[in-house]
């Protein structure tokens, strides 16, 4: 079967299901109102984090989205019938990451674009640091999104994917953090949240940053098609 229909089919299932919809309406909502009160009250000494700092709490919802979206297809038989219709199992998984990626990257860009208009009225940015900083925020949570796709793929498991990536990106990214900032450089959120930053004292700038966390994504990427090639169904 060529891509396209296959991914015309993989967006079917993603725009109706609520539980993926919600998700990414989330990934807008949460963000927003985090950087809200977070550019309120700030004190401004990095006013670009303090305007998307957001973002660390809505990757949850990003995460979410990219589990419970590869996850589904393990319940029920689900997949038997979905490699049935589409024996490529590269294929098919790699429809699968598209139809993430699309709408996060969307969403990404819309929640970007929201909270600097936010933040400008509330810290006053400037168009080109804010500008950077919403397309960072897209990009950022494209990747942490496919990151999870990946892992869910790996894991053949939601709750297992979440219950292992929500507490490093909320517990354990922060503790490492403060142990040894030289590895805590090279995490995939912290790295990638680089862009979220005016500036950056560590050896990786904004977007070398983001393509550590690229890496990261493509690592997983890789784990999860290898996976899907080789497990039973």
């Amino acid at each position: 079967m060529p891509f396209v229909p296959v991914l015309h089919a993989e967006w079917i299932k993603i725009r109706t299901l609520r539980s993926l919809l919600g998700a990414l309406t989330a990934v807008l909502l949460v963000t927003v109102a985090f950087s809200s009160v977070t550019a309120a009250q700030s004190d401004h000494s990095d006013p670009l984090y303090s305007v998307f700092f957001g973002v660390s709490l809505g990757q949850v919802a990003a995460v979410a989205f990219g589990a419970l979206a590869v996850s589904g297809e393990y319940r029920g038989g689900a997949l038997r019938l979905t490699l049935a219709a589409v024996p490529d199992r590269t294929r098919w998984f790699a429809a699968k990451a598209v139809a993430v990626a699309l709408p996060v990257l969307a969403v990404g860009l819309l929640t970007g674009l929201v909270t600097l208009a936010v933040g400008r009225a509330t810290v006053g940015l400037s168009w080109a640091e804010g500008l950077r900083g919403a397309l960072g925020c897209a990009l950022y949570l494209t990747l942490m999104a496919l990151l999870a796709t990946g892992l869910a793929a790996v894991l053949r498991s939601g709750v297992g994917t979440l219950g292992l990536l929500i507490p490093f990106l909320l517990i354990v990214s922060f503790v490492v953090g403060d142990l040894d900032s030289g590895a805590a450089d090279l995490l995939p959120d912290r790295a990638g949240q680089l862009v979220l930053h005016s500036s950056s004292e560590g050896p990786l700038g904004p977007w070398t940053g983001l393509a550590v966390t690229a890496l990261w994504t493509a690592a997983a990427l890789g784990a999860g098609a290898w996976c899907v090639r080789r497990r039973d169904a």
